[in-house]
Order: structure tokens, then C-alpha cells, then sequence
């Protein structure tokens, strides 16, 4: 199929953005990772499912510069400041309803007279009454940054009106937390093996986006949390843009850069 260079016009800035994938064991065979499907009207990747994620806002960065509120978690691009870790934190709280914190030096599990507190937490989040500092503060409790592996880092190719640069991470679940969608921004939620939700998106059962098919294929074949980490510890991602191009259809294919094969029409 015959395609069109990207415009000669500037690219976007991409926004600083984060996302986790929160993982646990399938009886010691396999990992399965929270996936969410984002709304149907959504402005960016509308109907398909992703990892809990979004843009860095300002009180993401203010929370980890806030001293004793943040569990110190190393350096890197994604060190404490950048506000990277607190976004993903604060967005799988938004969108699948789990806090990563400490209380007390303990992981923090919400009891069963404290679950309708934390949804009204939830509910001034989202609506931007909030922030996840004043939440943390109001309830004693340290952000679990330092509970975040940095495992992938993925941009918006340049050709693409809204763009992101995008940090992930990996974390275990909480074993007193359930996770719930917020019917807002997403409207679903299932555990999945990377290897099911593959199998299923093959099937055309399962949408996902050209980056996220790919972030599945690296999280394939591991057995358990521990064979995870090792995976991806010790090392800085490096990022990947994808390389797009526009077709004579008004479509569009993507590849990435040292990907001998040919494009995949978006």
C-alpha cells in the first residue's frame, strides 16, 4: 500500500504521562495484569483496553517534592520531582481503584469500615477536588513510589495531533485491595495473562493499540512477580517512538524503528 511522508509541520510537545501495570500470580504459572477499557468516547485510544495511566498533572510533582510523603525510589529520569510516579499511583487509584501507600511502614489495606471513605476519596479525585498528596496526608499514609518498577517508555509518533511520552511501570497487586472501574474514564477491568489477551486481540475479541500489543509480548513467558522484576531491573528503558506514516486513504500504518517488517495499518 502506498503511504505519504509525515507533514512537514512541527510535531506536537508530547505530554509527560504515566501508566502502570499491576500484576500478580496465577497459581504459580503464570502473571495476569489489570487491564482497563477506556471509554468509547474517550479523545485518545477511545474503546480499547490499556494499563491504568495518564498525564502528569501539577500535583503529581508538588506530592513528590513534599518531604515524608513519598517513599524515596532512586534516580533516573523518573526520580522523585519529575512527578511520574505519583501520576501512575494516582492513576490507577483514579481509574481502577487501588492505593499503593504505606501506613505505618505497612502496605496499606482498606478495611472493610474504610472502603466507603476511600471511594469518596476516589470521587474528589476525579473531579479534581483533591489531589493524591492531600489524600495521603489526610490519612497518615506514605505513596508506595519506591513499590514501582520502571520497565517501558513509549512516545507518540511525531505525525499524531495528541502525544504522549509515556513512563511504565510494574507493580505487584495488593492482596487487601479489589480493583473496580470507575465507569468514567473506563468501563471495564479483567485480569488477563499478556499471552490470553493476545491470543483474544488476534481473535479480534480483545482491542488493543499498537504499543500495547507490544508491551504485552515483552511481559509474555514470565511464570511469577519474581521472574518479572528480574526481567526488567537494573536497567533504564529506552524509549520507543514508533514510526508512522500517512496512506493515500487517509489512514495510517506505524512500525517500529528497527523493525524489519512491514508497517501495521492502524
Amino acid at each position: 500500500m502506498s503511504s505519504t511522508p509525515a507533514s512537514a509541520n512541527a510535531p506536537v510537545t508530547p505530554r509527560p504521562a504515566a501508566a502502570v501495570v499491576v500484576a500478580r500470580e496465577r497459581a504459580g504459572t503464570s502473571i495476569e495484569v489489570l487491564m482497563v477499557r477506556r471509554q468509547v468516547k474517550s479523545e485518545f485510544a477511545p474503546d480499547v483496553f490499556v494499563f491504568p495511566g495518564g498525564s502528569v498533572q501539577p500535583g503529581d510533582r508538588e506530592a513528590e517534592m513534599t518531604p515524608g510523603l513519598c517513599v524515596v525510589a532512586g534516580g533516573g529520569i523518573t526520580a522523585l520531582g519529575s512527578g511520574f510516579r505519583v501520576a501512575a499511583l494516582r492513576e490507577l487509584f483514579e481509574e481502577a481503584g487501588v492505593l499503593l501507600a504505606h501506613r505505618r511502614d505497612v502496605p496499606l489495606a482498606i478495611e472493610r469500615d474504610a472502603v466507603g471513605r476511600f471511594a469518596r476519596y476516589r470521587q474528589e479525585l476525579c473531579a479534581g477536588r483533591a489531589t493524591l498528596g492531600s489524600i495521603a496526608a489526610r490519612e497518615g499514609l506514605r505513596l508506595a513510589t519506591d513499590a514501582l518498577l520502571h520497565w517501558a517508555h513509549w512516545i507518540t509518533p511525531e505525525m499524531l495531533p495528541k502525544r504522549f511520552d509515556t513512563h511504565f511501570f510494574l507493580a505487584g497487586s495488593p492482596e487487601d485491595q479489589s480493583p473496580t472501574h470507575d465507569d468514567l474514564e473506563v468501563t471495564a477491568s479483567e485480569w488477563i495473562t499478556p499471552e490470553e489477551a493476545l491470543a483474544r486481540h488476534a481473535r479480534a475479541e480483545f482491542p488493543l493499540v499498537f504499543a500495547t500489543v507490544h508491551q504485552l509480548r515483552a511481559l509474555s513467558g514470565l511464570p511469577d512477580l519474581a521472574a518479572a522484576r528480574a526481567r526488567f531491573m537494573g536497567r533504564e528503558p529506552r524509549a520507543i517512538m514508533p514510526l508512522a506514516t500517512r496512506t493515500a486513504d487517509g489512514g495510517m500504518m506505524v512500525k517500529l524503528p528497527d523493525d524489519p517488517g512491514d508497517p501495521v495499518r492502524l
